[in-house]
């Protein structure tokens, strides 16, 4: 026979350890629903490492926009995780200004309130930034314009929106804002460009179910 004192130790063990796992278990279940978005941002920033097409030379930062293709794929009820990649803002600017500007990004969402008409979405955001280009003093083109340069570094930022839910239709809205900061190095640059970047955008996503239910 066991003793009664040694049982119940591991027994007040077992509870708590079912307790604190339960959510993580629910959490890693396999992807509930799949989304699939077009996002459309527009905003602002400062930046003093790279030139911005929307302002004249010598100017750090200016107005920002982008088209973004966004993959979510939901880890429970209230959890999803998403990826951005923007299309857009790299196309355009290497075909046009001969650069790099790509900054995707993931997402983990939490939808703490959720009511018939609206769900609250809040989340961090994590990703990296991406640059192929001259620097804030320089001018787009002829001879005012610099050397180009490689440059990358972290992003971080938040997500903070309002998701409004069309059950049994093919696509929902979503609207948010995205601040964001960046710390950006250059790479094999002579002239060792470093700063930062600070900006936020006004972000409205088309959401598409990508999951079939039976």
């Amino acid at each position: 026979m066991v003793p009664i004192m040694t049982t119940r130790p591991l027994t007040i063990a077992l509870l708590l350890a079912s307790v604190l796992t339960a959510p993580a278990v629910a959490l890693s279940a396999g992807p509930d629903d799949v989304f699939v978005g077009v996002a459309l941002a527009g905003g602002g920033r400062y930046d003093d490492v790279r030139m911005c097409v929307g302002s004249p030379a010598g100017v750090k930062g200016g107005p920002a926009m982008d088209v973004s293709l966004l993959v979510e794929v939901s880890t429970g009820p209230l959890v999803s995780v998403a990826v951005n990649v923007p299309v857009v803002r790299p196309v355009l600017f290497a075909a046009a200004f001969r650069m790099l500007q790509f900054e995707p990004d993931v997402r983990v969402l939490f939808r703490p309130v959720r009511g018939e008409k609206a769900h609250l979405v809040l989340g961090p955001t994590l990703g990296i930034t991406l640059h192929w280009g001259p620097d804030y003093r320089s001018k787009e083109t002829g001879p005012g314009r610099s050397r180009s340069f490689f440059a990358l570094g972290p992003t971080l930022g938040a997500w903070i929106g309002i998701d409004i839910p069309r059950p049994g239709k093919k696509f929902n809205f979503q609207i948010g804002i995205h601040p964001y900061a960046t710390a950006l190095f250059g790479i094999g640059d002579p002239d060792d460009h470093r700063g930062w970047v600070a900006g936020g955008m006004l972000v409205g996503i088309f959401r598409f179910h990508a999951t079939p239910h039976g």
